[in-house]
C-alpha cells in the first residue's frame, strides 16, 4: 500500500530575515546603477559635451524616481506602515507606465541621433525594447498579485532587476567582451550576468529560508532570462539589424 502523501506546506509569507534581505537588495540595486551612470555623467559634462536630449533626461529622472519609490516602499514595510505603502503603491503603478513610455521613446531618440555615426548600434534596440517588455510585464503581474504579498514583493524586485543591466553594462560589458570574444553567448554574459547573479540570489535566499521557490519568482526569472536570450540572439541577427535600422529612420 503506497504511503499517504503529506500536504505540501505553503510558501511562508514572512521570515525574520526578510526585512534585512529586501533592504540589502535595494542597496544591491542602487550600487551598479550608481557605479555605471555617475562616472559616465561626470565624463560627459567634463568634456563639455552638449546635454542629453530632454527625452533621455526625462527617462533618467523617471528611473531614479522608481528606485527612490522602491527604497521608500521597502522602508515602509520594514517599519510596518502597510497602509501608507499601499497608498503610495497606486502612484507607483502610474510611474511604471510612464517609465515604459519614456524608456521606449528615449531608446528611439538616442538610436535616431546616433544613426550614421560611429556610435550607431541599431541592433541594440533589441535589448532596449525587451528591457521595457520585461519590466512592464513584471510590474503588471505584481499589480495583479498585490493582495499576495510574497508574490508581489518578488515580482516588483524582479521588475527592477530586469533594468539593472543598464548599470552593469556600463562598466562590465566592454572588458568582458574583450576577454570572451564576440557572439550571442558572450554578449549575454557581458550584459546580463550581473542581473543573473542578483536574480539567482533571491532563489538562494528563498531556498535557505523556505526550502522552496515561490511560483511568482520562477515565472519572473524565466520571463527575464527568456527575454535576455532573445535580445542577445536578435542583436547578432542581420534581419533584425536591417529591420531596426528601418524603424529607427522612421522615428
Amino acid at each position: 500500500m503506497p504511503a499517504p502523501r503529506l500536504p505540501k506546506r505553503p510558501f511562508a509569507l514572512r521570515h525574520p530575515w526578510d526585512p534585512n534581505f529586501f533592504l540589502l537588495y535595494v542597496v544591491l540595486i542602487w550600487t551598479p546603477i550608481l557605479a555605471g551612470f555617475v562616472p559616465e555623467i561626470v565624463r560627459h559634462y567634463a568634456k563639455g559635451a552638449p546635454p542629453q536630449p530632454w527625452m533621455v533626461r526625462l527617462h533618467g529622472a523617471a528611473f531614479v524616481g522608481w528606485l527612490v519609490l522602491l527604497t521608500t516602499q521597502v522602508t515602509l514595510i520594514r517599519n510596518r506602515k502597510v497602509r501608507l505603502h499601499r497608498r503610495i503603491g497606486m502612484a507607483g503603478a502610474g510611474l511604471a507606465v510612464l517609465m515604459v513610455v519614456l524608456g521606449l521613446a528615449a531608446s528611439f531618440v538616442t538610436q535616431n541621433r546616433d544613426l550614421g555615426t560611429p556610435k550607431a548600434d541599431p541592433g541594440f534596440l533589441s535589448v532596449q525594447l525587451i528591457d521595457m517588455i520585461e519590466f512592464g510585464g513584471l510590474v503588471a503581474a505584481a499589480i495583479s498579485a498585490r493582495n499576495q504579498p510574497a508574490a508581489h514583493k518578488r515580482l516588483i524586485l524582479l521588475a527592477t532587476l530586469s533594468l539593472v543591466d543598464a548599470g552593469f553594462a556600463r562598466f562590465m560589458a566592454n572588458p568582458l567582451l574583450a576577454s570572451l570574444g564576440d557572439g550571442p553567448w558572450q554578449f549575454w554574459v557581458a550584459l546580463f550576468s550581473g542581473n543573473a547573479v542578483l536574480i539567482a540570489g533571491i532563489a538562494v535566499y528563498d531556498w535557505i529560508t523556505r526550502r522552496r521557490l515561490h511560483p511568482a519568482y520562477v515565472f519572473g526569472a524565466l520571463w527575464i532570462f527568456t527575454g535576455q536570450i532573445v535580445a542577445s540572439w536578435l542583436y547578432y541577427n542581420p534581419a533584425w539589424k536591417s529591420f531596426a535600422t528601418t524603424v529607427i529612420r522612421m522615428w
